[in-house]
Parts: C-alpha cells; structure tokens; sequence
C-alpha cells in the first residue's frame, strides 16, 4: 500500500533520514519508534509532502508520490494528525472538523464523517459550539485526530498523540485508535510511548539518528531485551 524506499532528507548538511526503508500494508497498524531526534517527525513530513525529499521513493498504491504538494497527497487519502494537536483555537470545534472536511465535495459524505467522528469522541460533539482553544489538552488531540479522519483518509498518520497526556487520557485515545483501524483506516503512529503503540500495532520500526535499527511484528518487538532497556526502561 504505501512503501519509502531508500528514503534520504536532508536540512542543509545534516542528513536527517539516510536512506530508510519502511513498508506500510494496508490494514495495519504500524509503529515508528524512537527518541527526539531521530527522524520520525522527518519521515511524517516527507510523507505528507511538507519537507522536500533529497533521494529514494514514495510508493502508494503503485505511484510515486515523493516531493508531490501536500493537498494533492491528502486528496490521494494521506492524512496527517500533526505533533503539537495544531488546531485553530478561536473557531468552534465543528468549525475545525468542517475545515478537514475541505478536499470532500459531496454534503452527504461530510455528515457521514461528522456522524463517525462524533461516534468515536462523543465529548467533541458536546463540545461542538465551544471555541477549541477551551478545550482540555486530550480533547483538542481527540480534535486533531477527528479533524484528521474527517477527510475520509486511507492512512492516518499520527504525530506523538500521547505527548504530554495523562495515562488515563493515553489509554483512551490508543483505544479510539485501534477501534478507528479495525474500521478499516491503515495507521502510521509515530511515538515516544513505545509500549502503549506496540501494544495496539501490527508492525514496528525503531529509528535511530535517520536509520532503522530495528523492525518486527510488534508482539516480538514487546518482548526484545534491546528495545525494553533503550525505550521501556529495562
């Protein structure tokens, strides 16, 4: 479905990927894993055509689409839920989930995605009229996400959406992330959180400084005495 080949960025002189390989099928949910640094905010970016790509390929569904502009990848059904939430605090939380919707022209298929949306974070629907900005810090990343899948994605990509929640608020969101894939959305979550992915993953990959490391089916992953001392503490 979606596979990086010998992906190379680079800003100025530091390269930030040196030739990384990583396959997504479709389906799946997979993890990429690894410290600040390491190249997987690089590697959403590429994806979503926000940082220029040096070398290597971009394949979905059988097209290259390295270096194409971000709106064409979205409209192709590449989606990004980006680190940091990066929603528009003074517009009401609807009015942010109807801006996801911007690449969907039929009126029946955005209600239809407001209807699935609401469905997995019924809190956003309570909240629909209030100002975004007022919104806790798990409910404007419940918002990230909604906004993200009310462009009907077939990969969500998904930037560190623990970053700095409560366990409580983690757990839930890991569990609408799951559910959102057995409905039928392929996912790439990149994280710090490497247990609490794993957990709910299909297949990993570890980066270090702009290479994979490591990579495996995620139950074999958990169970790896490197990953546990480097990621989980020992």
């Amino acid at each position: 479905m979606l596979k990086l080949d010998n992906l190379t960025v680079s800003y100025g002189s530091i390269k930030a990927l040196k030739g990384i390989n990583i396959q997504v099928r479709e389906g799946e949910i997979v993890a990429l894993l690894g410290a600040n640094g390491a190249g997987k905010t690089t590697t959403l970016k590429s994806l979503s055509g926000i940082v220029p790509i040096e070398k290597g390929s971009i394949d979905f569904f059988g097209k290259d689409i390295a270096n194409l502009a971000p709106e064409k990848i979205t409209s192709l059904g590449i989606v990004q839920s980006p680190e940091g939430r990066q929603i528009f605090p003074d517009i009401t939380v609807e009015e942010n989930l109807r801006i996801g919707a911007f690449t969907i022209k039929s009126r029946k298929q955005i209600a239809k995605n407001f209807e699935r949306v609401y469905k997995y974070f019924p809190i956003l629907l309570e909240r629909k009229k209030q100002l975004a900005g007022t919104l806790s810090g798990g409910e404007q990343q419940m918002l990230a996400i909604a906004r993200a899948l009310m462009v009907s994605p077939k990969v969500l990509l998904l930037d560190e959406p623990s970053l700095g929640l409560a366990p409580l608020i983690v757990k839930a969101i890991f569990e609408i992330v799951k559910e959102i894939n057995s409905e039928g959305t392929t996912v790439l979550i990149i994280e710090q959180n490497a247990l609490q992915t794993l957990k709910i993953a299909d297949y990993g990959y570890v980066l270090e400084v702009g290479e994979v490391s490591m990579e495996g089916k995620a139950s074999e992953l958990i169970q790896d005495k490197r990953l546990l001392e480097a990621y989980l503490g020992g």
